[in-house]
């Protein structure tokens, strides 16, 4: 770790406290000199660090830099350990990750970006991602799984971010199968898992999930026609709790994909998925091949299905697609 990310890793620690150079030096066995020269580093890279006579350095508040050394202060022992990575910018996380996968990058690679300038969700579709006011990651997983367990994997993740919410942030999400999740009836979050076959055993080589989380994001910064069905956590930053930070977030909802992944790659998530799921007992609406057909939202089965009731009365279970709560035209 080079002397930057151990004096980051400090000021990360002691957020809101003064640590002086000479403290921080006695600690980390490196020169005053050193420190300052971390010091500046840091600041160029975007953090806003005060400094005063006599009291030292300290992290101004507010300051919310999404790091690998921020995110692993909070990241505590856990049954999958992650080896975090963050970029500043990058095209799409998911992309990025399936070429880390392609060339051998082993389980458990986080690789998360402060903004993407191609971020994607289901289908192609754009997933607008600004810099500096989203959790945007992806991990990679090398499950010993048959291929139908990716759709399981969904399904966790999206509890396990839930979870993650709650805990740490007072709010309470719901899931519009398959991968989005709500605020008062508006998308927060979108997961999208994509996975890697072998086509002769019908096993996965690997998982790739994606979490793009909107944080802060203002409503004026969604695009026209986001606004109104998108939002975020902390609207322009309003109402986030004290002490909690994009770093903070993201360690926990890799801590809630860890514990996911020990209870059954998603399965041990099931009933919490049903819980909060928004479409069940309401009518939804199918995309399918460009059309749309309505039907009855009827329960989410073991495998992560989504069953429903069509107009003709016969049931089905979806295993991919789209569902909508409103009419798609």
């Amino acid at each position: 770790m080079t002397s930057k990310s151990r004096v980051l890793s400090m000021l990360e620690g002691g957020l809101g406290e003064y640590l002086s150079g000479e403290e921080l030096a006695r600690q980390l066995g490196i020169s005053r000199t050193a420190v300052w020269k971390s010091i500046e580093e840091l600041r160029r890279d975007g953090y806003v660090i005060e400094a005063v006579t006599r009291r030292g350095y300290r992290l101004a508040a507010g300051t919310d830099v999404l790091s690998a050394e921020g995110i692993g202060l909070f990241l505590r022992p856990c049954a999958q350990p992650w080896q975090v990575v963050v970029l500043d910018t990058v095209g799409s996380t998911n992309r990025a990750m399936r070429e880390r996968a392609q060339a051998g990058a082993p389980n458990g690679l986080v690789l998360a970006a402060e903004g993407q300038s191609e971020g994607r969700g289901r289908f192609g579709r754009p997933f607008f991602s600004p810099p500096g006011c989203g959790i945007y990651f992806s991990v990679l997983l090398r499950p010993r799984a048959r291929a139908e367990a990716a759709a399981l994997l969904t399904a966790g993740a999206a509890v396990a971010v839930c979870r993650a919410v709650q805990k740490l942030a007072g709010v309470r999400l719901q899931i519009k199968w398959v991968n989005d999740l709500l605020l008062e009836g508006k998308k927060v979050c979108g997961i999208l898992t994509e996975a890697a076959t072998d086509l002769e055993s019908g096993s996965l080589e690997y998982v790739v999930l994606g979490v793009g989380l909107n944080y802060s994001t203002a409503p004026e910064q969604f695009p026209p026609e986001l606004q109104g069905v998108a939002s975020s956590l902390f609207p322009g930053g309003r109402g986030c709790p004290e002490g909690l930070s994009r770093n903070r977030l993201t360690a926990e909802i890799l801590l809630e994909l860890s514990q996911m992944l020990e209870d059954g790659l998603g399965r041990g998530c099931l009933a919490e998925y049903r819980e909060r799921s928004a479409v069940l007992g309401r009518e939804v609406w199918v995309l399918r091949d460009g059309g749309e057909e309505k039907g009855m939202a009827l329960e989410i089965d073991g495998e992560g299905r989504l069953v429903i009731r069509r107009e003709d009365g016969g049931e089905e279970a979806l295993r991919s697609g789209e569902v909508s709560l409103r009419p798609i035209k």
